[in-house]
């Protein structure tokens, strides 16, 4: 009888431990480390006012010379080149931006990639083209308004701002819907069954804030909001959700011309959740006539936007 004789089996190798996914905060600083390598080479020392030297084998500038125009240190700035999650002051951000050349919309790019706020935001209103500002003008004696999907005003007509309070005076960083319906007493104080306004305008939120979890600007504002306001605060805590179109009828209060009652047509200019056309039209003639009186007292000053 022949016996055979099997052989052993090769053990199988150990497998190594899965290497953890990358975190969201390790996708963005990735891209910013990506994106300062893409500018910095594409800065000559000619440009930067610097001398080009006979040994230059980097396209552009080298780390160091961005870290001295910039007046930061050479360790910390290849840190930030290499992706290292550290902080980032956006004063130090400005300055590499200064450093870079960077234009407008890579600034904007470059604050946005590192989380921060930018102390010299862009004066022009983003996203609202000149036919956009002309359809405001001439919806006039009507309010009107373009808003971004977190209630932030871009652009307004005269009316408009007559009807809510005089919006150019105010901060840019608090010309948002929710912000003013939430902390501004003179816009409060123009809200007809103002609790139910604001409630309605708390579930919208929530239901928008849901596409943009994560969002370093969607939660800045909302951990804003909820430090300035008690009410706000506790509407947030129901977990109301609400369609983000607006009530087609709504009742406000002018010290002016008095109580009008306004019919709320939305309108996306674009993709959504881009830039919509918010437009408030009077529900009687009562209305139509106080808001072309209202119209007729902006008259004299010169055409508004955010």
């Amino acid at each position: 009888m022949t016996t055979m004789l099997q052989e052993p089996r090769a053990l199988a190798a150990p497998r190594a431990p899965a290497s953890p996914a990358p975190t969201a905060d390790d996708v963005r600083r990735g891209e910013l480390a990506a994106f300062l390598r893409s500018r910095r080479e594409r800065v000559s020392p000619e440009q930067a006012g610097l001398p080009r030297g006979p040994r230059r084998r980097t396209p552009g500038l080298r780390r160091e010379e961005v870290a001295h125009l910039a007046a930061v240190g050479v360790t910390w700035y290849t840190w930030l080149e290499q992706a290292r999650d550290i902080k980032v002051s956006p004063q130090v951000l400005d300055a590499v931006a200064r450093a870079l050349q960077l234009d407008r919309s890579e600034r904007s790019h470059l604050f946005a990639l590192a989380n921060a706020v930018d102390p010299m935001p862009e004066t022009d209103c983003p996203g609202v083209s000149a036919d956009l500002r002309m359809m405001l003008e001439q919806l006039e004696p009507f309010p009107a308004v373009i808003q971004n999907s977190r209630y932030d005003l871009l652009a307004y007509n005269r009316t408009y701002s007559a009807l809510m309070c005089d919006l150019d005076k105010l901060p840019r960083e608090e010309r948002n819907c929710m912000w003013l319906a939430f902390t501004n007493a003179e816009v409060r104080a123009t809200l007809c069954d103002r609790e139910e306004t604001t409630r309605a305008m708390a579930a919208r939120f929530r239901a928008s804030m849901a596409e943009h979890l994560g969002e370093p600007a969607w939660e800045r504002f909302l951990a804003k909001l909820l430090a300035a306001s008690p009410e706000f605060r506790m509407m947030w805590a129901r977990h109301e959700v609400a369609p983000v179109a607006s009530p087609r009828v709504r009742g406000h209060r002018h010290p002016a011309v008095g109580e009008l009652r306004l019919n709320f047509t939305s309108l996306w200019t674009g993709p959504h959740p881009g830039g919509r056309l918010l437009t408030l039209t009077p529900a009687d003639e009562v209305t139509r006539e106080r808001l072309e009186r209202l119209d007729a007292l902006t008259r004299s000053g010169p055409p508004r936007g955010a």
